[in-house]
């Protein structure tokens, strides 16, 4: 009984003073007021500006994901996109080591991508930039200070363009498992170009790789032990681990070093050249941007899409209304 009088009196003080945690699960999540600020390094202007966290979001959500996609699909990239943002304003102990001082950049390649109004009007042009920018707008209101959770902890909202038929699990492209980053069919894929194949020099493979292919005879076979030969797949069966001229290479490593447009390739070898044909665009876990857009197509609302992509998890309300 006692217990149980100093939990009411603990949650009645609570209460009355604000405190900034909702428990949901393992780890509380906090509450973010519509004035939350989140410090965003630029790299252009080598600068940290500080802009309202809400704001911050629409020129995400602008810089990831087509303005054009259905309204559904915005919502989704936006509670994705505010899930990444909220992690790392110290919610759950992330911190920025790249840029001291900054939660958050604009480079992609760091988490995500961030652009200014005036970088949008320069993008979509003055005629659209106001129907644009208030559509995205209208996706980051409607789903404001939403976040999503497993097991009431923030999760690593991975996000990517195009799968190409079926996301990846994250431990076949990262190092980490997570249980809401599951493979998982994506029958609506509307990626314009999902095919799209490259051709390079063994001399240039070998610059880029650290190869040594130039020197090897080429038998114009796909799979000949002697160039390139896939040693180990993914569960949706792209190549996981390679040897390529005898260098033990990932399939995440080529993609990068090469800059193909996914890690579900294939090659072929023939008069000096290996031609690389992706399929795809992005790492592919978590939720497919032109998934996402084709569900929204066929009528599912942003949270059945969030549920598809990401495995188990809640959505879940971090601002006071």
């Amino acid at each position: 009984m006692r217990r149980l009088v100093v939990g009411f009196l603990f949650l009645s003080i609570a209460l009355v003073l604000g405190l900034p945690y909702i428990f949901n699960g393992q780890i509380p999540v906090k509450f973010f007021s519509g004035t939350t600020i989140v410090r965003v390094y630029l790299h252009g202007a080598d600068r940290i500006v500080k802009i309202p966290l809400e704001d911050y979001l629409v020129g995400v959500v602008a810089a990831e994901m087509p303005a054009e996609f259905p309204l559904e699909a915005l919502k989704a990239q936006a509670v994705a996109a505010r899930t990444y943002a909220v992690k790392r304003l110290g919610a759950s102990g992330v911190e920025n080591p790249l840029h001291q001082g900054a939660d958050l950049c604009d480079d992609h390649r760091h988490g995500q991508a961030w652009l200014s109004r005036a970088d949008l009007k320069e993008l979509w042009g003055t005629l659209q930039y106001y129907q644009y920018y208030y559509k995205v707008k209208q996706a980051v209101d409607e789903t404001r200070g939403q976040v999503l959770t497993y097991q009431g902890q923030l999760i690593d909202p991975a996000y990517h363009a195009s799968c190409g038929g079926r996301t990846e699990n994250s431990e076949d492209v990262w190092k980490f498992e997570a249980p809401y980053l599951r493979s998982v069919p994506c029958p609506y894929d509307m990626d314009p170009e999902p095919v799209q194949t490259v051709s390079y020099s063994l001399e240039q493979l070998d610059q880029a790789l650290g190869t040594n292919l130039a020197a090897l005879p080429v038998s114009g076979k796909q799979n000949s032990p002697a160039e390139i030969k896939t040693t180990e797949k993914t569960a949706t069966g792209r190549p996981k681990a390679l040897l390529i001229g005898g260098c033990p290479l990932s399939a995440v490593a080529v993609r990068d070093l090469l800059g193909l447009r996914s890690t579900n390739f294939s090659w072929k070898a023939e008069g000096g050249e290996v031609a690389f044909t992706t399929t795809g665009h992005g790492h592919g876990v978590g939720l497919c941007q032109y998934g996402a857009k084709g569900m929204a197509l066929h009528g599912y609302n942003y949270r059945t899409i969030l549920g598809h992509y990401y495995s188990g998890v809640e959505i879940i309300e971090t601002v006071k209304r």
